[in-house]
């Protein structure tokens, strides 16, 4: 009798994702001492990333639309597994460099009331509103280590064009009263060349 092969064990998609921790304490001290400053400041990061490249910074918009999050992310969102959120994706660019992977994800109820301009920004860096709009406040940080073989490795890799390492990035939830938003940015090797 002949057996048919076995497929590969595939481990469901929520254990391919990043395990998200509060940026402080033991969790920093595991990441490297260079990406410190860039895991830990809650200032605006693009007024940052213009001021590193000398005003030689551009948003490379990468896909905006409708779909389903990252089970980690409709967790912390507090989505249900079947709802929708507008996603948008773009690198940020410094002197031509892609120095960092950005996500947003924007839940429905968040996109139809006093944010609903988020889901139009095309180039436009969204640090640009975030930061500029004093009733937005910012949750806590989280970091994690991006590792190859995890969606948001694949994304913000360009499918391949990082060297396999592993990345390092943040996220934290932006309020603008009961209205959040999610906002991932992951550091790409180019920006410690900076």
């Amino acid at each position: 009798m002949n057996v048919p092969p076995r497929k590969p064990f595939q481990p469901p998609a929520f254990a391919r994702e990043p395990q998200w921790q509060p940026a402080d304490g033991w969790h920093l001290r595991r990441t490297p001492r260079e990406l410190h400053p860039w895991l830990i400041s809650k200032d605006s990061l693009t007024q940052r990333l213009i001021k590193i490249s000398e005003g030689h910074f551009r948003v490379q918009l990468l896909t905006a639309g409708w779909q389903r999050p990252l089970h980690n992310e409709r967790r912390l969102l507090g989505l249900g597994s079947d709802e929708y959120a507008f996603v948008r994706q773009v690198y940020l660019l410094g002197r031509e460099q892609v120095w960092v992977y950005a996500r947003s994800v924007i839940p429905r109820a968040t996109a139809q009331g006093p944010l609903k301009s988020l889901t139009h920004l095309g180039t436009r860096p969204l640090g640009e509103v975030l930061f500029t709009n004093p009733r937005i406040r910012r949750g806590r940080l989280q970091i994690a280590r991006i590792a190859p073989g995890q969606a948001m490795y694949n994304e913000a890799s360009g499918h391949g064009e990082l060297t396999r390492s592993p990345v390092w990035g943040r996220r934290s939830l932006f309020w603008l009263r009961h209205d959040p938003l999610l906002v991932s940015e992951i550091f790409l090797p180019a920006i410690l060349e900076n």
